[in-house]
């Protein structure tokens, strides 16, 4: 598996360095500040007529479609507000310092323009013969588009409607299943110690159960867990924030200062860029709010309604709700507890020897742990178990880009039984990266490595001991569960546009099967789960932008016209 594990990581490296050029963001925020300045500024409009919309003010029986529009909002927030909240929100911080918060809001701002105007041109060409089973999404916006255009386009307009659907296929089993599988695994067995494997089964069987039901089904579920989750959730992050909440002002002075000055090296947090805060903080936030991967109109046009633009501004909430409120409160959370710049949970006697194994790359001899490390059994009760990721802190090879320092980690994991447990530490540098020297540890401080939701976990631990490992865990579960199954739905239109109905039973199988192998534990590190997860955020943008952008002028004429007949109805 170890052999197998490494060669697909290095891959996937590779791959999402195209996928996620600087460039790359530079155009999906770009694109989200022009549908803001095209659109009049939408966000006002999301933030008061889209409230208006969801209760109900506009509602008539007749109106094609299948769900309200809260069912419809709900199932999208249902895959948006998921574990990206609370893992995703923690890995932009471990890996890109408190800056990347900054952009995160940048993102959910141009993402509240970016999610109004990619919906509205689904709902403008969503296919209603079936007022019941209503399909849309942008494979239908390129087909059908440029069909209208030019019958001579017709194909063309075909291929890149399977060209997206493929794209979505991708992000559906990466990250809107096996990124939460995994997240919901790892939560589990580090606070209960219920081995991932179980965990895979047991949501397997819970996501088939749902998804069996179709959009309906998954309307009525999403309707009732995401309000839940999202009181359960924010009430005791508000919490949280209520103990720390001298420290909020600082917190925000340094997200804001660190979005574009260097934040320095502190206990677990190696240091990062105000490039990397910017990196990781658009990445992070792309991946938790949707915008601009096209996966959310799927969702929005099953709503009962005969106003495409009033389901857009539905739409242009998700990333207020999920963004700017609950990544937010994730985000002070973590730093206001400590967790991301957290001391050592123990210290080694003595630093490990470095034997170099082949020129160029060295490896720490096995280390033995003290038999408890004693801040981590005050927070969470846990000791030492074998299996548990750690790492230290050593400079050693060149600069890194991401941190604009040499202080990096190096990554083990905890071995042996009883009272005699050992670090297996992972071998730096190789042959085609070689190091001239060996690792100088930093310290002799070694730290436990909470990846992903499991670090958000921690921070609540940290404030009040227990709570974490209860929250997080039936939270993980509850927005595991209701993404998993949004995402599922999204496929299956996929499936069906591509190959016809008959495809969504196989396609139901494969999804349920891909859940079973996020949690068969190939996936280790925070840098694996996060290659894994961007390789479908990615390939969706680069799909889905430019279709975005070659119908704008219509969607934007439509909207306009909209609200044109909003404003002339209230002066009559």
């Amino acid at each position: 598996m170890e052999t197998l594990r490494i060669p697909i990581n290095d891959w996937l490296t590779a791959f999402n360095a195209v996928l996620w050029h600087d460039s790359v963001l530079y155009i999906v925020m770009a694109t989200g500040l022009l549908f803001t300045v095209w659109s009049g500024f939408c966000q006002y409009h999301a933030l008061t007529h889209g409230v208006k919309i969801i209760r109900g003010d506009y509602d008539k029986a007749d109106s094609p479609g299948a769900i309200s529009h809260f069912q419809a909002l709900s199932a999208a927030l249902s895959a948006t507000v998921g574990l990206g909240n609370i893992g995703g929100v923690a890995v932009a911080i471990a890996l890109g310092g408190p800056g990347a918060v900054f952009w995160m809001w940048m993102v959910g701002l141009a993402g509240m323009a970016l999610k109004t105007t990619e919906v509205t041109l689904s709902m403008l060409y969503r296919r209603t013969d079936k007022p019941d089973e209503p399909s849309g999404g942008p494979m239908w916006v390129a087909d059908d588009g440029l069909a209208r255009r030019s019958p001579r386009l017709q194909r063309v307009g075909r291929v890149l409607g399977v060209l997206f659907c493929i794209t979505l296929l991708i992000s559906t089993i990466t990250g809107g299943n096996m990124f939460q599988a995994w997240n919901v695994g790892i939560v589990t067995e580090e606070s209960f110690g219920v081995p991932q494997q179980v965990v895979g089964l047991v949501l397997a069987a819970l996501v088939g159960a749902v998804i069996l039901g179709g959009i309906k089904r998954i309307g009525a579920v999403a309707g009732a867990l995401v309000p839940a989750m999202c009181f359960l959730y924010l009430a005791a992050a508000l919490y949280v924030l209520a103990v720390h909440v001298a420290d909020i002002p600082a917190m925000l002075r340094l997200i804001v200062a660190s979005a574009f000055s260097p934040a320095e090296a502190a206990g677990a947090f190696v240091g990062g860029t105000s490039g990397a805060a910017f990196v990781w903080g658009m990445k992070r936030a792309l991946f938790s709010s949707e915008a601009g991967q096209g996966t959310s109109p799927i969702a929005h046009c099953a709503a009962k309604t005969d106003e495409p633009v009033r389901e857009g501004v539905v739409a242009g909430l998700e990333p207020f709700i999920d963004t700017l409120v609950v990544c937010t409160l994730t985000s002070l959370v973590v730093l206001a507890s400590g967790a991301w710049c957290r001391d050592g949970e123990a210290s080694l006697r003595e630093p490990p020897a470095a034997v170099q194994i082949e020129p160029g790359c060295w490896d720490l001899s096995d280390t033995p742990l003290p038999e408890k490390h004693a801040q981590a059994l005050a927070i969470t009760g846990t000791a030492w178990r074998p299996g548990d990721a750690v790492f230290v802190l050593a400079r050693y090879g060149a600069i890194d880009p991401a941190t604009g320092g040499d202080l990096q980690r190096v990554n083990g994991v905890v071995v042996g039984a009883g009272d005699r447990l050992y670090v297996d530490w992972t071998p730096v540098g190789s042959p085609g990266a070689p190091l001239a020297s060996a690792p100088a540890l930093a310290g002799l401080d070694v730290y436990k490595d909470y990846v992903g939701a499991a670090l958000t976990s921690h921070a609540f631990d940290r404030v009040a001991p227990g709570l974490g490992k209860w929250l997080v865990a039936v939270a993980s579960w509850l927005f595991a569960v209701s993404t998993m199954i949004s995402y599922a739905y999204y496929g299956e239109q996929g499936m069906v546009y591509m190959a016809g109905r008959r495809s969504i039973v196989p396609f139901k199988i494969v999804y349920c099967l891909s859940i079973l192998l996020a949690c068969a534990g190939w996936i280790s590190t925070e840098a694996e789960l996060d290659n894994l997860s961007s390789v479908g955020t990615g390939v969706m943008l680069w799909v889905n932008i430019p279709i975005t952008l070659l119908f704008a002028g219509e969607t934007m004429r439509a909207y306009r016209g909209y609200f044109a007949r909003v404003r002339a109805a209230r002066r009559r």
